[in-house]
């Protein structure tokens, strides 16, 4: 039987974890800690690695040595790097997509097995439950089917991100005077938990929080 780890530490990243390994045959195994990744692989010897909702930075010779597959929630090649989902609300998109691909050592540049698109409709819970109902079919379809349409990226189309700093959270008088209701409304739904929540500065220097808005 064939060894395969998903290594994720948020909850619709388990709940993947959990609904593929009732699926497959592989004996899959769920790794959320970082300093576990070397034991892990050197205990189970996997055949495939999947990164799901994974932060951290893969070393070479783990991407070089083994079949590592990462979930990134953008349409690949756009929106590559940190914060997808947080950069592509803000930016006003309606859609994305959940995209599998091989990894390699550049940052989210390797071939695309897998692209799927959903709405980013709704609050952030809405959004992650959709990303992590397509990945899982994406990743049962991998280990049941393998590589059925493998695409090289098309580097013209490519745009990049950094990770939002918490600092960027912060909505400022001339936010407010310059974005609409709807783009208020998308930067402080694109910064509900787990993510560094809005949040106003007040005349006394504290910090009130914003989780949610209803716009109309």
């Amino acid at each position: 039987m064939n060894n395969v780890l998903i290594c994720g530490y948020r909850d619709w990243a388990y709940d993947l974890y959990f609904n593929v390994e009732r699926c497959v045959t592989e004996n899959c195994v769920y790794v959320d800690d970082k300093d576990m990744l070397d034991i892990m692989i050197d205990e189970y010897e996997p055949t495939m690695i999947f990164f799901i909702g994974w932060s951290w930075i893969i070393k070479d010779d783990i991407i070089n040595n083994y079949t590592c597959i990462c979930l990134h929630p953008s349409p690949l090649p756009k929106y590559r790097g940190g914060s997808p989902i947080q950069h592509q609300i803000i930016a006003g998109e309606k859609t994305s997509a959940v995209t599998l691909f091989e990894m390699d050592e550049g940052i989210d540049t390797g071939d695309i097995l897998y692209q799927k698109e959903f709405s980013l409709d709704g609050d952030l819970k809405d959004i992650y439950k959709r990303i992590g109902d397509i990945g899982t079919d994406g990743v049962i379809g991998i280990l049941e089917d393998g590589y059925q349409n493998q695409t090289k990226q098309n580097e013209k189309d490519a745009t990049t991100y950094k990770r939002r700093k918490p600092s960027m959270s912060e909505i400022k008088i001339e936010d407010i005077n310059n974005f609409t209701s709807s783009q208020l409304h998308d930067k402080i739904r694109s910064l509900q938990d787990p993510y560094p929540n809005a949040f106003i500065t007040c005349k006394d220097g504290t910090k009130l929080y914003i989780t949610g808005t209803h716009h109309e």
